[in-house]
């Protein structure tokens, strides 16, 4: 009898020094989900940055695609337990738009990943040649040369991120349609992205990905394209997932 209940409290204690399931310290809520962000996005851009440079004359579009597509693949399933996985601005407000993250967090995802953006960016420029660096102007997005060509990139950044966009809403936010799948989708959906469009804009469709390489190279040439297209893609993506392919808690209208 008395063997049995040194048994039981040794169990309590032991019970009790367990940490309680489901409940999250304030730094795992809020700081941890960003420092995610900024160490993503940072290599993100890093790797995206370096398949460019250091073979800026015969990369063509299947190098870079296959780059970008794998490292956010990768980086989303190593990470999307811990923040979600974003790694873009345009991202981080089409979930806020559709009820996947509270709105104290988006201020910080969004410092985190420019921040990220510029981290990367400087990283590829202290491993590239100095040569190839500025022949790539950092892989900064140099193909827009003159207005003719705005109106084209303007839309191809627009409807490529509202359909990277679509599959991270409906494959990681909408409940009817989430998929464990979601990081191969989003990888493969911007190899894509890539191969189809990136002879037109250069297919950016990540403001944090534009801006590391334009402020480390000073290049900001029809920069705002790629903050207005993919922003703007997103909203549409957002209207879409909201109005009309929403599951029933996140659709606003037609109940």
């Amino acid at each position: 009898m008395v063997e049995v209940k040194v048994q039981l409290q040794d169990m309590e204690k032991a019970l009790m020094k367990q940490p309680v399931v489901g409940k999250m310290s304030l730094y795992e809520r809020v700081f941890q989900p960003c420092v995610a962000e900024l160490v993503g996005t940072t290599f993100f851009v890093f790797i995206g940055c370096v398949s460019v440079i250091e073979d800026v004359e015969t990369a063509g579009r299947l190098q870079p695609a296959l780059v970008h597509g794998l490292a956010v693949a990768v980086l989303i399933a190593c990470m999307a337990e811990i923040s979600g996985s974003h790694f873009n601005p345009t991202f981080t407000i089409a979930v806020y738009l559709c009820g996947g993250m509270p709105l104290k967090m988006v201020a910080p995802y969004l410092i985190s990943q420019i921040t990220g953006g510029l981290l990367g960016a400087a990283m590829a420029k202290g491993m590239t040649s100095a040569v190839n660096y500025g022949k790539a102007q950092g892989a900064a997005f140099t193909i827009l040369q003159s207005e003719d060509q705005i109106v084209k990139a303007l839309l191809g950044e627009t409807a490529m991120t509202c359909l990277i966009t679509i599959v991270v809403l409906l494959g990681a936010v909408n409940g009817k349609s989430k998929n464990p799948l979601v990081p191969f989708m989003v990888g493969c959906t911007l190899i894509i992205n890539v191969l189809a469009g990136g002879d037109v804009s250069g297919t950016c469709l990540n403001p944090a990905r534009a801006f590391g390489p334009a402020v480390l190279t000073n290049y900001w040439t029809f920069h705002w394209v790629y903050w207005v297209g993919p922003i703007a893609g997103g909203l549409i993506a957002v209207a879409l997932v909201r109005l009309l392919l929403g599951d029933n808690n996140t659709r606003v209208l037609i109940k």
